[in-house]
């Protein structure tokens, strides 16, 4: 009867024609299965759609989007979450002693009757609404209900301490796994990290406590303090998490952990070494479901952003991004890849670690243990018959001279260098061994780059600088103009009180020109290089740092902070 009610809705609603119905009707003939089931597995109807026929069908209200939920957390100590992910349910709203409760399949007659019992309210009223609505509010109630690792920490604290006496020895760590405290503080900090930005977690034994440290837009915050005698527990169970030897306290150990928050899948790495007060954990966060940054996006200015597209359509040559580790190099390297990546092009990639998953791109993972070298995975790379080619680092003479050979033999080359500025690059390549003609004739150009705190949006304020910094990045009253203010943070809940939310990138670009190339032919000196450059019209890492400072993107500090050479 209500099958062929909801043939009628559907129809009536034109979402499904006659000669769609008869295909979902053979589905549902072939498979065994309702003709609801039959609709969304074939994709034949929306959920939103589907949604808004049961409604009609069962005389229901429908909830098509679930908005700011009105209810208490704590409903989640009755209702286990798994439960109402199980049964695609949740509830939305409390109106005095009814509560409404959103479901999915109206059918579900047995799990709706087991939460009216469970929350022990006057009555409930069902809601339909679509699948992905109810389980994003089922997440959101689970952020709601969160504590952070410090309220489980001062729990803790406030517990009978049994279970933590004597946690050096393997036996009780053992035990201790199995111990929710622990197991819960070490998951809020995770989630907690990710949560603020952060892109390493730092765990730091000392003499009397233990730190936690969060790095957030590239500077460490204290986050919070253990007492010394939980240190192993906590270890104990990030190694648990991380299929590392717990009972190795004396070596180096390195793993990942993979979880997945919300809609999110992250990876961490996780490094471990010991020190005199015990083992020291960091773990670097990768958002592997985080979108990739356009061109656009990292901070070019347009006169720069042109340069960049015209770069990386050329059809050979190397280009080299130079900067410090934590500088955005792998970031602007995959944002040029992305631009030129097409079915047309052969693009192969070498890397360690690889960061970012691209779709169209084969990448190859460093594998020192088995052999597989930075300098060996190249050379096996150039008889793939490539394009493009990224090299995830330039360490030694060997892996240079191979990139230098593939971007003289009609390769495009991108890779990366540890130095201050873009000259510098130069000198380290004749450095290491590389002969000043090879390096002219295969270098196409080479960008330094660094990452500015960007000011946070909720807290700008305008303020009116000292002369003195302003000439230190090269700036002066008269250029800021009649009103000569600047902006800066004051600091508020959304910056963690720093001033400062997310990041963006100051860049040099030295392409390298005929005097250039007579320059270096002539010296290696990067000094003479870098000036050869600025009277060729280079900007340098300062001078694009004065101008996102005038724009009010940064401020004078970071600029200075980020540029001291």
């Amino acid at each position: 009867m209500r099958r062929t009610s909801l043939e009628n809705v559907l129809i009536e609603m034109q979402v499904l024609d006659p000669s769609s119905m008869d295909r979902a009707r053979q589905v549902v003939a072939e498979k065994g299965i309702t003709l609801r089931e039959a609709l969304s597995a074939t994709g034949m109807v929306s959920d939103h759609d589907l949604v808004t026929a049961l409604g009609r069908v069962w005389d229901i209200p429908v909830l098509q989007v679930i908005g700011d939920l009105e209810v208490d957390a704590t409903l989640l100590e009755k209702l286990p979450v798994n439960y109402l992910r199980k049964y695609v349910m949740v509830p939305v709203k409390q109106q005095g002693d009814v509560m409404v409760v959103a479901v999915h399949d109206p059918a579900e007659q047995e799990a709706f009757y087991d939460i009216t019992r469970a929350l022990h309210v006057r009555d409930i009223r069902r809601v339909l609404a679509p699948r992905q609505e109810i389980l994003g509010a089922i997440n959101r109630l689970v952020e709601m209900k969160d504590e952070s690792a410090k309220d489980i920490m001062e729990d803790i604290e406030e517990e009978d301490d049994e279970i933590l006496r004597d946690l050096e020895s393997i036996q009780d760590i053992t035990a201790m796994e199995t111990e929710a405290p622990i197991i819960r503080m070490v998951n809020r900090l995770m989630v907690q990290a990710f949560r603020e930005r952060a892109s390493d977690i730092h765990v730091e034994p000392y003499q009397s406590d233990v730190k936690i440290r969060f790095r957030v837009d590239g500077i460490l915050h204290d986050v919070l303090s253990l007492p010394k005698r939980l240190h192993p527990a906590v270890v104990s169970r990030i190694k648990v998490m991380a299929m590392l030897n717990i009972a190795e306290k004396r070596l180096p150990q390195d793993g990942r952990i993979g979880i997945k928050l919300g809609d999110h899948s992250v990876d961490l790495r996780i490094s471990t070494v010991p020190t005199v007060n015990g083992e020291r954990v960091v773990m670097r966060i990768l958002d592997k479901s985080s979108v990739l940054l356009g061109l656009e996006e990292l901070g070019f200015y347009p006169d720069d952003l042109a340069i960049v597209e015209r770069l990386v359509r050329q059809e050979h040559g190397i280009i080299l991004v130079t900067g410090p580790t934590g500088s955005g190099k792998t970031t602007s390297l995959y944002s040029m890849l992305s631009r030129i990546n097409s079915p047309d092009k052969n693009i192969l990639t070498i890397e360690d670690p690889i960061e970012y998953q691209l779709k169209g791109i084969g990448q190859i993972p460093v594998n020192v243990k088995v052999g597989l070298t930075f300098a060996s995975g190249l050379r096996s790379i150039v008889r793939q018959d490539p394009d493009v080619i990224l090299v995830g680092e330039i360490r030694d003479l060997e892996t240079a001279e191979i990139a230098i050979q593939a971007a003289l033999t009609g390769h495009l080359v991108f890779s990366t260098l540890h130095t201050n500025d873009s000259a510098s690059a130069v000198t380290r390549l004749i450095d290491m061994g590389i002969e000043p003609f090879l390096v002219t004739s295969s270098v196409n150009a080479i960008l330094a780059q660094r990452l500015t705190r960007k000011i946070c949006p909720f807290c700008k304020q305008q303020y009116f600088p000292e002369s003195e910094s302003l000439l230190e990045v090269g700036l002066s009253k008269e250029l800021l103009g009649k009103e000569g203010y600047l902006w800066r943070g004051a600091g508020c809940k959304e910056c963690i009180g720093t001033g400062y939310k997310g990041r963006s990138g100051i860049y040099e670009i030295l392409m390298m020109s005929d005097s250039i190339k007579t320059t270096i032919l002539k010296t290696s000196d990067s000094t003479i290089i870098k000036k050869q450059a600025v009277q060729e019209g280079l900007h340098t890492l300062r001078q694009d740092g004065a101008r996102k400072v005038e724009d009010g993107i940064t401020t004078i500090e970071e600029v200075l902070r980020v540029t001291q050479q």
